[in-house]
Parts: structure tokens; sequence; C-alpha cells
């Protein structure tokens, strides 16, 4: 079961004005599961993304950076789950190409305003006569309120279903923010292993719009790790339709600050729930790094801790083994740590403890303590590395032993 998260009721989930979403049963790799979403948009809708730096990335990933480099006009995005054509080659890519064709097709508009999306197994060519066979069915389940559906469509090994949805005020206007994500394990940033899109119905320039979906990306999906795997379709699409009124040309407007907090915190709640549902989850795990000279050694710091098995199994047992924190710290790589000028903090329900300091255990902290506050299913790890002014923070679980059962069984 996730950490402290439910999926939003479908009344909860605001629609986006020219934004349609439909799903269909298309028998990509399993039965009687939904397995493919269409999602249409209006003419003027503006869209930018960031993707997987793996070199392995996937064949729609490939298109989908081809066709964004087109132009921000795209029209339409497809996803399937179950098989992610990455690993595929000329096959693959003729695979996407052909659901690109398919969806233009049924919508009549451009193969190259067409955003094609798998997640998967890897190494398994997508089946697009199967795709095809079922955009028909998308297209008659089009909907402004498919937003539910859609999140539970794009699952794969999640246990449950991650959307967010906000109504805010901008310069007097309100603005709809609503977005889905889906992820579980092989989770790493770089982008993290996950399929995200929102959507505003505020209007973008384009230029912002590429500025945004990085720099969200950066405090919410680059944010986060589960075990430190990155994989070959990761995806994060902004979209912005323009149909609310406001429009924001340039970084120098007063509503821009608050509406990219808006799109900025949509997409960390999103990120923050692929953490809570990570495969075999049992805490959720704040690392909030400070006192560094830049936010990259923070981060470098913070991830050292959220990847390490150590760490992690020692907060699934609730064992204060808590040098392990320690060493991780010491390993990130800062090789003019001044040790003895850093300390180390856990806390968890309003406790915090001072674990290290001047290279060594606190002098007040006691393993009972540490034990507590372990057993708590939403902990912080918080270290100061007294070197700066610096800071980051990155949210991970546990491992578990059910993470090595989901993953030994992924295919069968």
């Amino acid at each position: 079961m996730p950490v402290n998260y439910s999926t939003p009721a479908a009344s909860q989930l605001h629609p986006v004005a020219g934004v349609r979403l439909g799903v269909a049963e298309a028998g990509i790799r399993k039965k009687d599961r939904r397995d493919l979403t269409l999602i249409a948009l209006d003419e003027g809708a503006r869209a930018a993304g960031v993707f997987t730096k793996n070199r392995f990335c996937a064949a729609p990933v490939t298109l989908c950076r081809q066709h964004l480099a087109a132009g921000s006009d795209i029209r339409a995005l497809v996803i399937n789950t179950g098989i992610a054509n990455a690993g595929t080659g000329a096959p693959g890519m003729a695979a996407a190409e052909a659901t690109c064709h398919g969806v233009a097709e049924t919508l009549g508009i451009a193969p190259r305003q067409v955003l094609p999306f798998s997640t998967g197994v890897i190494l398994e060519l997508l089946p697009a006569e199967r795709v095809l066979a079922g955009l028909a069915a998308c297209q008659a389940d089009l909907k402004a309120d498919g937003w539910h559906a859609a999140a539970h469509a794009i699952m794969t090994t999640d246990t449950v279903a991650k959307a967010a949805s906000r109504r805010v005020q901008i310069g007097g206007q309100r603005v709809t923010i609503t977005g889905i994500s889906k992820g579980a394990g092989m989770i790493r940033p770089n982008m993290a292993t996950m399929l995200g899109f929102v959507a505003t119905d505020a209007g973008i320039a384009p230029a912002l719009l590429n500025s945004l979906v990085k720099e969200a990306a950066d405090h919410s999906f680059n944010a986060i790790t589960v075990d430190g795997d990155t994989s070959t379709n990761d995806s994060f699409i902004l979209i912005a339709t323009g149909k609310s009124g406001v429009e924001v040309s340039d970084a120098g407007d007063a509503r821009w600050p608050a509406l990219k907090a808006a799109v900025i915190e949509v997409a960390r709640e999103l990120a923050q729930a692929i953490v809570r549902d990570g495969e075999g989850a049992t805490k959720f795990i704040t690392i909030a790094v400070e006192g560094g000279r830049t936010i990259e050694e923070c981060r470098q710091v913070a991830y050292a801790i959220g990847h390490s098995p150590l760490v992690k199994t020692a907060f699934f047992a609730s064992d204060p083994n808590l040098g392990r924190i320690q060493a991780a710290v010491g390993y990130a790589g800062i090789e003019d740590l001044d040790v003895a000028g850093s300390r180390i903090w856990l806390a968890s329900n309003g406790e915090e403890a001072l674990v290290s300091e001047h290279g060594g255990r606190a002098a007040g902290y006691t393993e009972e303590t540490g034990s507590r506050i372990m057993q708590a299913a939403e902990i912080t790890v918080r270290v100061h590395l007294g070197r700066g002014e610096a800071q980051a923070t990155v949210w991970t679980c546990d491992l578990s032993y059910d993470y090595v059962k989901i993953n030994a069984d992924y295919r069968s």
C-alpha cells in the first residue's frame, strides 16, 4: 500500500479547457485492462517536455523529441502501457511512427503533431496493430473529465493511480492545472522512471513553457528516487491551452511567479506520489541537505543517502544503524568535505534528534530515540555540510522484501 497517499476522486480532478482524454482496452500485453490512452488538444495549445537521459532511450522518446523540435503546436498524445518499445531498434521506431500516423488519421492532424509514449517491459516490440485497433475506442471515449480514467490507464506496477489538480486565481482570473503520472519502480532522476502529464488552461509563450517544464522537473520528478535505476522511457510533458484568457508572454509579467509556483506544486505532488507508491515501500523519506557550496553538491549528498541500499533497508527495519547515513555523506564525492563541520539530524512526528556532529555520534543521541523516530511512516533526514548557503531536497522511500518480489515477478 502507498505511504499516506490515495488517488483523488474523479470530481477532484478539474477539467482543463482544451484537453480531452479517452481510454481503451487494446490488449497490448494483458487482457481486460485499460492500457491505451489518447489525449486530444484543441488547436492553439502548446506543449513542452523533458525526457530520459538514458542513451538507450525508447523509440517514442526519440519521436517526441523530434516532433517537439518541429514546433510546440502539438494536438495529441498517445500512451500505451505494458510494452516500453525500448531496445527495439528500427522495428520499434517503425511501430512508434505507425502509432503517430494512426492518431493523425483518426483526429485529422499531422503526424508530427502527435507525441507517443510507451511504458512497460523493455526489449519487447510494441504491437502497433493493437494500438491502431484501439484508437477508435479511445476517440469515442474522449471527454474533458477523463483525467481519473487516464490516471488508471497509464499504470504499470503502480498500486494506485496518481493525479493532482488545482484551481488558482492569477491576476484576478481563475486558472486550472491538472496532471497525472505513473511510476513505482526503476525510479531514478534524469528523468525519474516515470511518465508525467500536466496541463493548464493558461496561455504560456513557447520559450517560457520550455523553461518552466525544466524548472518544474528539477523541483519534482528530478528530485525523487526509489531504487537508483534510470529508465529508457521517462517523459514529462507540460501543456498550456490558453483557454482561460490568461496569457503570459514573458517572465516579467506580474502573474508569472504565481502561475509558475502553481505548476511546480502540482508536479511536486505527482512526483512525491510516485515515491509514496514505490515498489514495496513502507516509508516516505525526505532528505534535506543544507550548508553546501552549491545546489549540485547538496543533491549529490542527498542522492548518495537516498540510493544506499544499506540506508534504505535500515529504514525499512526501523534499525538506527545511522552510521550508514554518515558513510553515504562521506562517499558522496565532496573531496574537501570537513567531516568535523557536518551534522546529521533525524526527525518524524514533530521530534528531531541530532545524530552526528564533530565527526562522530552526538553526545545526547540514543538508539532508543533513533528507533522511535524511524518507526514513523514519514521521516526526515537533515544534513548540514557546514560549508555554504546552498540547499536541496530529495524524496525517497525504504527498500523492503516486496521490492525484490515485485521485480522478480515483473514479467509473469
